[in-house]
This record gives structure tokens, sequence and C-alpha cells, in this order.
């Protein structure tokens, strides 16, 4: 594991539409799998337990691994890499477990195009909590969103409603099998690693392809592993929108419906600013300004040195270095003509009236009842948020969020908005919307 809408206003405006692609893909997997045998867990531990590890260190080797890959149908991979001082991350270490073979690929010392390349192609790339190791692979390989992602996270989700379980207890609570996990922040560009930090190494994907095949087992006797896999695509194409924001779009990821038009602008203009520093200096966003510190500025307004030091928590190194110039950043803002200003965020559906949320629930429940589903799974904050603001202000439902365009849009469509529609008076109310 590692250590550590609309052009202004939509963060994945200039990211490629993959809607379509992943409905594609959906209707050609929602369709009944055959379920495999039940494995035998105890021979797949055997085997994790003698695979071969072979270290990569120089380029000539991994032609062997390329050609492996080229075969082997699934491929469970992990990275190591440090952040903790950076803005780019730096890739140490790349696991890849065949399942019969364990590649680690000393990353520093090779050229990994074609290794990119070669993952985007396998039939099934196995992960764990695979966001941050995504998110270094988008970064480094420039490839478009993967569609063969299969997130033993996500999974376990479907089993057991947890979203974010952990690989050790994954493998404690599936395999019975427990790993060390306490080199998950040591220094991964040291060389040569210590014995510790290779065991950890190795172990993170040595049973990853048990792991897989336990969970596929299970979700297929369940009829739920179309459902999980369609949900790990998602998951990558989100990914790689949140790669590919850009700078002016950042101060998306802070703003508050509460902030007014100025103070959006003031948000934009900050973050902004910070996120140009961070990446022309190499450094994370916080260490330029932390966010706490952005939302007072927004608030704050300050037109000095003396009240951005006594009125922001901004480090005194930073604001020494880069106090003038950002609040002269702060002050273009606050002159910007009106027209000029981002648009607010719309108002999220507050109410002490429950009878729309309690009717919502109560849908979203039957549901996720009826296909196996935990409703939290089933639906997320986020995408009920966004569904409201369709049916709210009256946009079209191509507005709609990805997440409730693939499998679960019939269900939105013929069950859920209905339920909204009767309620909609009290949803446009407590959004403050006068009707």
């Amino acid at each position: 594991m590692s250590n550590n809408a609309n052009n202004a206003s939509n963060p994945q405006a200039n990211t490629p539409d993959v809607s379509d692609e992943l409905k594609a893909s959906e209707n050609t997997r929602m369709t009944s799998v055959d379920v495999p045998s039940e494995p035998d867990i105890e021979a797949l531990l055997d085997i994790a337990d003698e695979v071969e590890v072979t270290w990569v260190r120089e380029q000539s080797q991994l032609a062997e691994v390329i050609d492996a890959l080229a075969t082997c149908g699934r491929v469970a991979l992990d990275t190591e890499f440090i952040k903790r001082d950076t803005y780019y991350p730096r890739l140490a270490l790349v696991q890849l477990n065949i399942g019969d073979h364990i590649y680690l690929l000393d990353a520093p010392q090779l050229q990994l195009a074609e290794l990119w390349q070669a993952l985007r192609d396998v039939d099934v790339a196995i992960w764990h909590a695979c966001g941050e190791d995504l998110g270094i692979f988008y970064l480094l390989s420039g490839c478009p969103p993967l569609t063969n992602i299969f997130d033993t996270q996500i999974a376990l989700s479907y089993l057991t409603g947890q979203l974010q379980m952990g690989y050790q207890q994954a493998l404690d609570d599936q395999l019975d099998m427990h790993i060390d996990k306490e080199q998950s922040q040591s220094d991964w560009l040291q060389r040569p690693l210590s014995d510790e930090q290779e065991q950890y190494a190795i172990d993170d994907v040595r049973y990853l392809p048990a792991l897989y095949l336990s969970l596929e087992y299970e979700l297929k006797k369940q009829g739920l592993y179309n459902y999980v896999w369609a949900d790990c695509q998602l998951y990558a194409s989100d990914l790689y929108a949140a790669q590919h924001v850009e700078d002016e779009a950042m101060y998306l990821t802070m703003a508050d419906y509460r902030y007014t038009s100025q103070q959006m602008a003031i948000l934009k203009a900050v973050a902004t600013w910070r996120e140009e520093l961070a990446r022309a200096t190499n450094q994370p966003r916080t260490f330029v300004i932390k966010k706490q510190a952005v939302r007072e500025m927004v608030t704050e307004k300050p037109n000095s040195m003396r009240e951005l030091a006594h009125k922001t928590t901004m480090h005194r190194s930073m604001l020494r270095l880069y106090g003038e110039e950002l609040l002269k950043v702060i002050r273009d803002a606050k002159n910007l003509p009106p027209a000029e200003h981002p648009d607010c965020l719309l108002p999220p559906y507050r109410s002490k009236n429950k009878v729309l949320s309690k009717a919502v629930q109560q849908a979203i429940d039957d549901h996720a009842r009826s296909i196996g589903v935990p409703a939290s799974v089933l639906m997320r904050k986020k995408w009920l948020g966004q569904l409201y603001e369709v049916i709210a202000f009256d946009k079209d439902l191509s507005e709609l969020p990805q997440g409730l365009k693939g499998w679960r849009n019939d269900w939105v469509i013929q069950t859920l908005i209905p339920v909204i529609e009767k309620h909609k008076t009290e949803l446009q109310q407590g959004m403050g919307i006068r009707v």
C-alpha cells in the first residue's frame, strides 16, 4: 500500500466523457455469470507462500515482466511511493503478482512506459484501495481511464457494508491470514530496502489473487459480481477525472454553499495561486497554505500583512515569502466586477420535515434489500445530493451523476425520482427555492 458540470464549475469539463463506454461495458457484463467452483483457500495460500519472487532492477529484465503480463489474464498489483514533502509523488516500487510469480520493480531505475501499456491490456487488474496507486498510474502513464480494474475494497463493501476496509482486515476476515503493516510509513526510496520492507511489499500482493478468487466466488454466488465490476470501472474513471482537474477548478474542492459570489472569487483566486505555486515548487499544497488558512482568507478578506498575520493561520515563513503577493491576489479578486464572479454553489437540501428523507430512505432500503446490496453502497450521499439538485432545479436527467447512469439508472428513473417528485415542494423549500 502507499505510504502515505460546466467548465469553471465542473472540474471534469475537460476530461473524456466515459459514460457511454461504461454503460456499454455494464450492459455487456450485466448478464448472468457462471458461478466458479468454490476456491480451495488453503491450497491458494500454500501456493502464495511458495511463489517465486524476482527483483527487476535493470531495463533488460522488464521484457520478462511484459511477456508474463501478456499471457497471465489477471494480475494483482500495488505500489509504494513517497509524497510527504512533494507535490508529485515519487514512485519507489511496483509489485506485481501474476499468480505463480511476484515481480518487484525498482521503479527509479526503470523506464516503465511499456509496463503501463501492458497493464492496460490485462483482463483483470486486481488492487486493494487503489485510489492513490491509480492516481500515480494516470500521472506517469498518460493513459486514458482503465476499464479492467477490480478493487477488492469495493468488492468487500458489497459483502460487508464496510466501505473502507483495510487490506490487513480484509485478509484477516476473508482468508484468516495476518500480515504486518508496520512498514507503511517507511522510506521506500532507500536502497537496499530492509528485510522488513521487502517482506511488507511482497505480502501486499502475495495474497491478493487468493482474496480476489474468494470474493469472486462469493459475489457471483450472490449475483453481485457485475455490480462490483461496474462500480470498479466507475471508480477508475472518477480517479482519472480527479487527476486531470485544471488548476483553476481546484477551488471547488473547498467551496461552501454559504459563500457569496465575491467570496467564491477570492477562494478561486487563492486556491489557483496555491495550486500553481505548489506545482512549481513541487511541495504539497498544505505546505503552501493549509485549507483552514484558505477558508480564513475567504471569510476575513485581509487587506494588510497585519490582518493576514492575525486573522489567518498562514504559516509565518510562507507569510514572509509570499504575503504581499497573496494580498494582491486577494485584492484583485475582491475588485472583480460581479459579472466575473464564479457561480455560488447550490444549497444542499435541509429540512426539519423528514417526510421526503424518510420516503427516499425507504425506497433505497427496499431496493437494496431486493438486490442484496447494502444501502450505503447502492446510494452515496454525494449522488443523492446531486439527484436532489437535478429534481429541484428541473435540470435535464443527463446531468445525473455518473454513478446513477449505470446499473442503478433504471431504478433511479422508474422508482426513486417519482418518490422525490411527490415531495418536490418540500425539496425546493428545503433548498431555499421560492415556490
